[in-house]
């Protein structure tokens, strides 16, 4: 094996027949098995892949000497012979996990065992479809892989994820950067010289959720909440997709009977009513009609405001922001009741901006969903909200890009 990025990134019509294909492959099972269950012994990897233990111990040593896997030592056993122990050394492999946001870019680079070794976040970045903000994404992340300190032949694999519709099979986006004939992806690989995984935003969070928290995780649905509204779908511990990868388009369901013309051009979806976009919309538009709120300057001054100025201005009792807020949950639980009644999940995770409005925004949504939804199915359903930060959607799509890689 020439070099650890020639293995791990070979296609499988690619890698060379006979054995040493027969080889490879064992090689990325004893890596993928020692990533979900840590160290082990020779025995155990024989007895857990069906492998001879000649081939095994031949595979693991070479695996040794290409520093992906460390010999740990002998271990304690009762009586006997005391067998070695073996596990990944973090240090031979990276990934890296971007989110392109519409308000900033955020970045990760983490290990073999997802641990988060440098993190980095681009406050000065606005997404918008142009080749000046593309060129802006693909020397984003050439430099930080160049300043990550990691030497850049260990870094195996980019996880990009954007919001939109996104199909990580193709890697599309069909709302960025789509007058280029090269996908998203192909862009991205080609500039970084790395391979990429591109995923859509919410679903890179989701899966963050499903593996980073004890959150019951065999069916989910995750509600980010942010300036627009998406799901994430977890089925039998897996995520869902749908044919095209387009699954958790929520925030344009037709939930109203409104003459507001939503982001994807039709009228009444559900993100006009309750996403932060919506909400902020609706706060200037009442406080120039002259209802009080602790926001008049800002609005006076910017002509805008954030859906996050709103939320600290419920904080600090406004009652017209506390208003705004009880209403986009009393709306989203209705919704929800709908998506439960559908999906009957074990658990309903909130996340996004809004999410961090806490009971203001908790207690209607959970009393819409409970007046709407079967009485049964909203029993079975558990309610949080999200413990994880604003680098969910990076580190769950470097987590992806590393499965993928490596096989799991």
């Amino acid at each position: 094996m020439t070099s650890l990025k020639e293995f791990f990134n070979q296609h499988e019509d690619d890698i060379m027949k006979g054995v040493t294909h027969k080889n490879s492959l064992i090689k990325r099972n004893i890596i993928a098995y020692m990533a979900v269950h840590g160290q082990c012994t020779l025995a155990e990897l024989t007895k857990e892949l069906h492998i001879s233990v000649p081939t095994i111990t031949k595979l693991v040593q070479e695996l040794v000497q290409e520093d992906i896997v460390v010999d740990n030592g002998k271990v304690e056993t009762p009586g006997g012979r005391r067998p070695n122990i073996f596990g990944l050394a973090n240090s031979a492999i990276y990934f890296v996990g971007v989110e392109i946001a519409r308000d900033y870019m955020q970045f990760v680079l983490t290990d073999l065992q997802n641990n988060v070794i440098h993190q980095q976040c681009d406050d000065n970045f606005k997404l918008v479809d142009t080749s000046q903000c593309l060129e802006k994404i693909c020397n984003s992340i050439t430099n930080f892989i160049d300043n990550c300190g990691v030497d850049r032949s260990k870094i195996l694999g980019i996880g990009a994820c954007i919001a939109g519709r996104v199909n990580p099979d193709t890697g599309c986006s069909y709302r960025y950067f789509t007058s280029n004939d090269r996908s998203l992806r192909a862009t991205i690989e080609e500039r970084v010289g790395v391979r990429v995984l591109l995923e859509n935003d919410t679903r890179a969070r989701c899966f963050a959720e499903c593996a980073l928290t004890d959150t019951p995780k065999n069916d989910m649905v995750y509600l980010y909440l942010g300036r627009g509204v998406a799901i994430g779908i977890v089925m039998k511990g897996e995520l869902y997709y749908g044919k095209s990868g387009f699954a958790g388009e929520f925030g344009h369901t037709p939930f109203f009977d409104n003459e507001i013309i939503c982001s994807c051009g039709k009228k009444g979806c559900l993100e006009t009513e309750v996403s932060g976009v919506a909400i902020e919309q609706k706060m200037v538009r009442m406080i120039r009609s002259g209802v009080n709120s602790i926001l008049r300057d800002k609005v006076d001054k910017e002509g805008v405001v954030h859906i996050d100025d709103i939320i600290d201005a419920a904080r600090n009792d406004d009652n017209l922001s506390i208003e705004l807020i009880a209403e986009a949950g009393e709306k989203i639980g209705k919704s929800v009741a709908f998506l439960i009644n559908i999906f009957n999940p074990e658990t309903v995770v909130i996340a996004g901006n809004l999410a961090e409005a806490g009971d203001y925004l908790m207690l209607p949504l959970k009393s819409a969903t409970n007046k709407y939804s079967l009485n049964l199915v909203y029993k079975d359903t558990k309610f949080r909200v999200s413990k994880l930060d604003d680098s969910a959607g990076a580190l769950g799509v470097a987590m992806l890009i590393r499965n993928k890689i490596i096989g799991l």
